[in-house]
């Protein structure tokens, strides 16, 4: 073919395009302007001149500079997206773990606060134990006291039954009225119960002594249960 005039094929293999490609620029204008009819080997075959040759060249030209243009900006837009979405990313994931480890915190005070009030619990558990032992002691000691207070009442009882038969016994010397063996015998009457009185009087108070530390020991108890449980709501409510 000569150098003014070239087939499709010719200017596809040398601008680097596809035959259809060229024939897509090819429109009528174009065609009225630059094309021609020859035959090739007794063929109808459409040729360009040298002018729409140039006209091509240069049309490729600015459409691949557009085209290189468009994928730069749509690869600026897609790496500012990307970079937006990165910083969005890292952002979220700087939140998220910075509640993650706010709440962390917060459960293992709540954790040390139940820790914490689990040891004073089992300490005044062993106070308790300790007091409950001593309340035994005081029962045993109340108990041997009142076994004290049955034994002398018996012997008061013995006594009594003696005076009353040494009583009879001197019935029959009233008239000689010895002043000296009444007293003695005044003084025999009034020593039980005295010593009576005293044993009642030292187990009432034991006795009283021993109620008032088994209520505190029960008011203690449920204090402490009371907050060990209002504490275990506030955990389950922050948790």
């Amino acid at each position: 073919m000569s150098e003014n005039l070239k087939t499709i094929k010719e200017l596809a293999d040398e601008l680097g395009v596809s035959k259809q490609t060229i024939r897509n620029k090819i429109d009528k204008d174009f065609r009225e302007k630059f094309v021609q009819t020859i035959k090739i080997k007794g063929n109808n075959t459409l040729v360009i001149n040298n002018a729409g040759y140039s006209l091509l060249k240069k049309t490729l030209q600015n459409d691949t500079a557009q085209t290189a243009k468009t994928l730069q900006n749509d690869t600026a837009q897609t790496a500012k997206t990307l970079q937006n979405d990165t910083a969005q990313t890292a952002k979220t994931l700087q939140n998220d773990t910075a509640q993650t480890a706010k709440t962390l915190q917060n459960d293992t005070a709540q954790t040390k606060l139940i820790c914490f009030l689990e040891e004073q619990l089992d300490k005044k558990e062993q106070q308790l134990s300790v007091k409950d032992k001593q309340l035994e002691n005081k029962d045993t000691q109340i108990s041997q006291m009142q076994n004290l207070l049955d034994q002398q009442q018996r012997l008061a009882l013995q006594d009594k039954k003696l005076l009353e038969e040494y009583k009879a016994e001197n019935d029959s010397l009233k008239a000689l009225k010895m002043p000296t063996e009444d007293t003695k015998e005044e003084q025999a009457n009034s020593q039980p119960k005295e010593e009576v009185k005293a044993l009642k009087f030292e187990i009432r108070a034991l006795q009283e002594e021993l109620n008032k530390q088994k209520i505190h020991s029960q008011e203690e108890r449920e204090k402490l249960k009371a907050e060990l449980t209002t504490h275990k709501k506030w955990y389950q409510f922050w948790k």
